[in-house]
């Protein structure tokens, strides 16, 4: 009786046992883990002089890593970002909208880890850097899905409020404006022969408004009309004569 009754029991709860196991599966899934990490000792609002470090991981069996183009989120300028450190050749340079580190092929399977420094982190609870990540055959991954549950999400640092009194820094003097960029020229010095008077040589004008060569050209046809009423006056009396 008691095996009967044994195997009533583990029969009956079977099921069960089957739908714990399914739901500890659908608990411990989570989001899509980011293919490009990020992480900080200071993800915090409005901290200065910050170390980001990124981890990109290998997405290809037959080709390595050799480029990883960031667009910054809002609030980061590309002036204000400086290179850390990276693979063994790699190189960091500015973009108008972020940085490009990229260098010579990675092995086939080896993580792009390299880090930046940014000099404040803007007043936000999160920031998202949208990736592009290249490998020697050509191929490029995506990584700029806003949605951290998306197929290919950005890697997104989350930050801590500011701490009490902290305050964003002037702009890098590098992200400003510079005086050669003024839309307007500036005005010449008075007197100077790189810019002329508007009244230049030989198109002086007269009190009524026409120039000299005008004037006289007026005086060379008057004089021209009157020699030739004179000649023919005097062949005019030579002939009555």
């Amino acid at each position: 009786m008691f095996r009967v009754v044994k195997r009533y029991r583990t029969a009956r709860h079977l099921p069960l046992a089957a739908a714990a196991a399914a739901g500890a599966v659908l608990l411990g899934a989570g989001p899509a883990a980011a293919h490009v990490e990020v992480e900080s000792d200071k993800a915090q609002a409005l901290a200065e002089h910050v170390e980001i470090a990124f981890d990109a991981e290998s997405e290809s069996d037959t080709a390595g890593i050799t480029q990883i183009r960031v667009v910054l989120p809002e609030g980061i300028a590309p002036a204000d970002v400086t290179y850390g450190e990276g693979p063994q050749g790699w190189q960091f340079s500015a973009n108008a909208d972020g940085y490009t580190v990229k260098g010579p092929a990675l092995k086939t399977g080896v993580d792009a880890a390299y880090s930046v420094v940014v000099r404040q982190l803007p007043d936000a609870s999160k920031l998202a850097f949208k990736t592009l990540q290249t490998y020697a055959d050509g191929r490029t991954d995506r990584w700029i899905e806003l949605d951290e549950n998306g197929e290919n999400p950005a890697p997104t640092l989350r930050l801590k409020a500011a701490a009490p009194g902290a305050k964003p820094v002037a702009p890098s003097p590098t992200a400003t404006p510079t005086a050669s960029a003024s839309a307007s020229p500036a005005p010449a010095a008075e007197g100077s022969a790189a810019s002329p008077s508007p009244r230049a040589a030989g198109a002086e004008k007269d009190d009524d408004g026409l120039s000299a060569g005008v004037w006289a050209g007026i005086v060379a046809v008057v004089l021209a009309v009157a020699a030739g009423v004179a000649v023919f006056v005097r062949r005019r009396g030579g002939d009555e004569g």
